[in-house]
């Protein structure tokens, strides 16, 4: 983990907060909360977009601020400033008391330690100049265009920041963290006999922006994104009804990831409305279904040495072969759940409130040859990525468009298709899992998840899964 002398150079340098002064005010701040922290954060963030041959934008910023708050039970103070001073913490101080005002605060628990670090602390953005990430935006649209005398357009953009974090706890406990994350993302545009089809394709994690710059990974990016492209510029529109659906490894995981991972985080069971309360110790999915979030990878999007509240990441086993088995946590729904967190309190940044979060939320392989799942299916859509889509946590029904599927004919993958939507609800889809595929894969690092207005980065993955009886909406007449 993050040495914390490292992180005392961005908040207590040039700034006129000293580490004595923000303990002190901490401590008097939280003197009669059940909980809380103060959550200093400094950021630097970068974006380039290189579309039809130039340069459309670049942006390049650097944040800091910090944000207090104090909890008394499930009642919440928080204040949050962009400036770093002794007044500015005083005011919010003075701001987060009055939630715990004529109360006297439970005794807080203390913080688990870690020594474990998921990823580096160099800043990817300074590593490689600006000048070589835009040589390398070039090159791609380049490629692109040489592949495929049809392309039309080419959008290809890096984004990545950095960012550093010290959560300081009541009686001057302190923790700290410095998190990469890059992104790199290609779209092209295809056009033929006056159809125009796009594809894209993205890749990313905690790591820095030199392992991009390598044509051994950049390319393989263009060619996903450009035979994405084609297999549009070939589908039929999608059939619909009640079938079989298969869904491919990887990426897919995003429709377990809102269909059923918000309801398995604490908050919405701690209030019960979501379809998961109660149910721990209940069968909720078909045997063999394992699902856990598990913020431990190296270098995943998802990953975390320690979440916003400063608890280390865990691996959470939340389904075990089809029984709930617990939720995911952050302090304050777990100590009012009498239960301990599971280091996935997260917050967009220093101006919001912590939350449970998930952060890589995945499916455990089975032992099922994929190509054996596919050739049990009679009749049925193979949907291999998805676009958007919405989840009601209430009761776990959600829609997901389709942007890369297929029929199945005969136990064979044949003809592409365009404009499917699965339609279902989570619980209800966990129980029509029947072939689980042994090739378990995360998503390539491009996941970013919402949840009341707060966005974080998220990784999700699953094997090769057959799921009987899903209703698919389609465009087919």
């Amino acid at each position: 983990m993050t040495d914390i002398a490292t992180t005392d150079d961005l908040f207590f340098t040039d700034t006129s907060l000293t580490r004595e002064k923000a303990e002190a005010i901490t401590d008097d701040a939280l003197a009669n909360a059940d909980d809380g922290e103060l959550f200093l954060e400094y950021r630097q963030s970068e974006s380039i977009v290189f579309d039809d041959g130039r340069v459309k934008s670049a942006s390049f910023d650097t944040a800091q601020g910090f944000g207090l708050r104090a909890v008394s039970g499930e009642a919440t103070g928080y204040a949050h400033a962009s400036e770093l001073s002794e007044h500015a913490l005083l005011r919010a101080k003075d701001t987060v008391q009055a939630v715990t005002r004529g109360q006297t605060g439970a005794e807080a628990v203390p913080l688990r330690k870690t020594n474990r670090s998921l990823y580096g602390d160099d800043n990817p953005l300074s590593l490689v100049p600006f000048e070589d990430k835009v040589g390398l935006l070039a090159d791609m649209d380049a490629y692109a265009r040489s592949l495929d005398s049809n392309v039309r357009q080419v959008t290809v953009s890096v984004l990545g920041s950095w960012q550093a974090v010290q959560i300081v706890k009541q009686g001057g406990e302190r923790v700290a963290d410095i998190r990469p994350l890059v992104r790199l993302n290609v779209q092209v545009v295809l056009e033929q006999d006056g159809r125009m089809e796009m594809g894209s394709h993205g890749i990313g994690g905690r790591i820095n922006f030199d392992t991009y710059m390598s044509a051994d990974t950049w390319k393989p990016a263009v060619d996903e994104a450009l035979r994405q492209a084609r297999v549009n510029m070939e589908a039929d529109p999608a059939p619909a009804g009640e079938m079989v659906v298969v869904l491919g490894a990887g990426w897919p995981g995003i429709l377990l990831h809102e269909a059923i991972g918000h309801g398995l985080e604490g908050d919405f069971n701690r209030k019960k409305t979501s379809a998961f309360a109660g149910l721990r110790g209940e069968r909720v999915a078909s045997p063999g279904v394992t699902v856990v979030d598990d913020g431990t990878l190296e270098d995943r999007r998802g990953s975390l040495s320690i979440d916003d509240e400063g608890t280390p990441s865990e691996y959470t086993t939340l389904i075990e072969d089809g029984i709930l088995k617990g939720y995911m946590q952050d302090r304050m729904n777990a100590r009012l759940m009498g239960e301990g967190s599971t280091g996935n309190g997260r917050r967009q940044s220093y101006a919001h409130m912590p939350m449970p979060r998930m952060t890589n939320t995945y499916m455990l392989a089975g032992d099922r040859d994929p190509n054996e799942i596919l050739a049990s299916v009679d009749n049925g859509l193979y949907a291999t990525s998805f676009g958007g889509g919405q989840v009601d946590i209430t009761n776990g029904k959600f829609v997901f468009t389709c942007t890369e599927a297929y029929k199945i004919e005969n136990g064979k993958v044949t003809t592409p298709v365009k404009g499917a939507t699965l339609i279902g609800s989570g619980p209800d889809v966990l129980t029509k899992v029947t072939m689980i595929g042994n090739d378990l894969e995360m998503d390539p690092g491009i996941g970013t998840c919402g949840k009341n207005g707060q966005g974080v980065p998220v990784g999700v993955g699953q094997p090769t899964l057959r799921i009987d009886g899903l209703t698919v909406g389609g465009t087919a007449v």
